[in-house]
């Protein structure tokens, strides 16, 4: 299905099929605010290979898109003065106060630059809760802070931690209070969700089975499925009105200064440009997205396949929803279509 219908649009759905006709995924949706002020909004294949066919209401598992939302929270809790950015860690997570972690800030957290290691498999040598909370407090620094940007999941693990201790609350329920339910997203939640409704993921070597409904990322799986780095499900219509939120400013979410102070470049000098929460826009192929957006769009990817893009000079934004590591996470090819996709014009 697909809401409108012109030359950019089709090329689009034209280009996923043709990706789904490759295995790259059984399924994919998208919107993508067009220059008249429309939308192309669509979903073609199916919920798994073996599975029924998207029907819209489908639920994604967002992956990596949950930083920037718990990023939301985090600067929803600094504007009421329950957090500063500049307060270090250990201000708000006591147990890592005679810890390496103590001073970093929760601002290079959410930049991406305290030091934390990128992409470690917690989950092998740490099996429960606890053990990996614990272990995060002996992970090696990279280097100081503020030198590197260093993608880390582990450090979005310890801000939704620090959001609970600030916001009083569990994560489930801060994402609700400050992001969900202003916005009216009412099918976007931490898992796990409805199997029959939920997009197939990996056929996971560590679980034995396909996962369906329940988080992908096995560290948040160890962590409870509620964690500041990965674990949110969204159907393509809560994720649309997130974007259509965020590209207008995020009226209802934050006060105008707040936005301005999250989504402007907080890197410029380093490796990666970076905002709070958010990837910046990086030149040529250094993006994930391509070329296409302004200097100051930003975004998020999700591991699993998906992302959200917004370019706040113009107002628009592009969704793109897919299972690309469905039935394995082996890269065949998604991140040259991702590029391509974005690149078909707004």
């Amino acid at each position: 299905m697909s809401d409108v219908r012109t030359d950019t649009g089709a090329a689009r759905r034209a280009l996923l099929a043709e990706g789904r006709e490759r295995g790259l995924y059984s399924g994919a949706a998208w919107a993508v605010s067009t220059p008249d002020g429309g939308v192309d909004r669509g979903w073609l294949g199916t919920r798994a290979w073996d599975g029924p066919a998207l029907d819209g209401t489908d639920l994604w598992d967002l992956a990596s898109v949950t930083k920037p939302v718990v990023g939301l929270v985090v600067m929803a809790l600094a504007e009421r003065g329950a957090l500063a950015l500049e307060a270090p860690l250990a201000t708000y997570l006591p147990r890592y106060r005679d810890t390496p972690l103590a001073p970093l800030t929760v601002a290079a957290l959410l930049t991406h630059t305290s030091g934390l290691p990128g992409q470690v498999p917690m989950y092998r040598t740490h099996p429960t809760r606890e053990a990996l909370l614990d272990g995060l407090a002996r992970l090696p620094l990279s280097g100081p802070p503020g030198e590197r940007v260093t993608y880390s999941s582990q450090g979005f693990m310890l801000l939704g931690l620090l959001a609970e201790a600030a916001g009083g609350a569990g994560l489930d329920a801060l994402v609700d209070r400050y992001v969900a339910t202003p916005l009216g997203l009412r099918g976007t939640g931490f898992g796990p969700v409805p199997p029959e409704r939920a997009v197939a993921t990996e056929e996971c070597p560590w679980r034995g089975r396909v996962v369906r409904g329940e988080v992908h990322d096995e560290n948040a799986v160890v962590l409870g499925g509620v964690a500041g780095h990965a674990g949110l499900f969204a159907p393509l219509a809560d994720v649309e009105r997130l974007a259509r939120s965020l590209a207008g400013g995020a009226p209802g979410l934050l006060r105008p200064e707040t936005y301005a102070r999250m989504t402007a470049p907080h890197t410029d000098g380093l490796n990666l440009r970076r905002a709070l929460a958010w990837q910046g826009q990086d030149p040529g192929d250094a993006s994930p997205v391509g070329g296409s957006f302004g200097p100051g769009a930003y975004g998020h990817t999700g591991f699993t396949g998906t992302s959200l893009w917004i370019d706040p000079a113009t107002g628009r934004y592009a969704v793109l929803l897919t299972n690309r590591v469905h039935p394995s996470r082996e890269e065949r090819g998604f991140g040259a279509l991702r590029r391509e996709f974005h690149g078909l014009g707004w």
